[in-house]
């Protein structure tokens, strides 16, 4: 996995030596969801991940060719930003992930009646019959419930809803297309959370405490993803699934950073459903790194992660 180093702590965005060129583009309201999987629409803060490439030396950003683009769809703004490769290619490559990002939205929204899960849902559709994309998500989130415990569980309340898994899966995807393409690097930022590829770049989480204000930095360079689980923007909305109630916030955020955006997403949303347990459940994951929150403002990490302490 790519290094993963801490650069800075709370730092406000406005503040010119703070990387003031990072790009911020609040998601769009988020769909209402519920269930411990629901965090995948949009993470726990406003903008709780922003990136910029980091500063690069020698030849390695000399003459790079770079690509910005933004996207509205599956209920959140996603974000491109792109360098080097063959302009063409890489340009194309961008217009199919959005075109794969709108299919996936058309076949797992629970908001269209006639996408896929809404149909299963409904018990129109038999599984059997589903896309091989469904089938592949399905598998995942089996396994995620297995990975967290139980803390994750697309079907806790007794249907199938994988909205917690595939936002950050077609995130994945979606940045593997435009590595497969050529591009050097990657960053795909979809509601906040972040898959990059290449690099260099500084990933920022924001502090759920102080809107305006990053909870810490990250630099990667490498395959990286970043996902941020919480409360501050939408409220209780992660439930136990033991439970079926809002979970009770041990953590104001929980950041997790893994290589995929797939697994980043479930393990920072599970970790979160958590609470007091995270944490040593956290620094048992392999190839796995978190940050977190407190309601006091104090933090916690993993060591791994270079900031804060048990």
């Amino acid at each position: 996995m790519a290094e993963i180093r801490v650069v800075r702590a709370a730092r406000r965005f406005g503040d010119p030596s703070a990387a003031s060129s990072l790009p911020v583009t609040p998601p769009a309201a988020p769909e209402p969801v519920s269930g411990p999987a629901a965090e995948a629409v949009t993470s726990s803060v406003a903008i709780p991940a922003v990136t910029a490439p980091a500063e690069a030396t020698g030849s390695a950003a000399a003459g790079q060719q770079r690509l910005r683009r933004v996207e509205h769809t599956m209920g959140t703004v996603f974000s491109f930003d792109v360098r080097g490769g063959d302009p063409r290619r890489v340009c194309a490559a961008v217009d199919a992930a959005v075109e794969f990002l709108r299919h996936v939205d058309e076949v797992f929204s629970t908001y269209r009646q006639g996408s896929q899960i809404s149909r299963l849902a409904a018990g129109t559709l038999a599984l059997s019959a589903c896309s091989p994309e469904v089938w592949e998500v399905h598998r995942l989130c089996d396994a995620a419930r297995r990975t967290t415990d139980g803390w994750f569980d697309a079907e806790f309340a007794g249907g199938f809803d994988p909205t917690g898994l595939v936002k950050g899966w077609a995130v994945e995807r979606a940045a593997a297309m435009l590595r497969s393409a050529g591009a050097e690097a990657v960053c795909v930022n979809g509601g906040g959370d972040v898959q990059v590829h290449g690099g260099p770049w500084r990933i920022g989480v924001t502090d759920p405490l102080r809107r305006g204000e990053l909870a810490t930095l990250v630099e990667a360079d490498g395959e990286l993803a970043v996902a941020t689980s919480g409360a501050a923007e939408r409220g209780a909305h992660i439930l136990d699934p033991r439970t079926h109630r809002p979970v009770e916030p041990v953590f104001a955020s929980v950041t997790v950073v893994c290589r995929g955006l797939t697994d980043a997403d479930v393990l920072a949303t599970a970790a979160y459903a958590r609470g007091a347990s995270a944490p040593g459940w956290l620094r048992g994951l392999p190839a796995t790194e978190a940050f977190a929150v407190r309601p006091d403002g104090t933090t916690w990490s993993t060591p791994g992660f270079g900031a804060g302490h048990a």
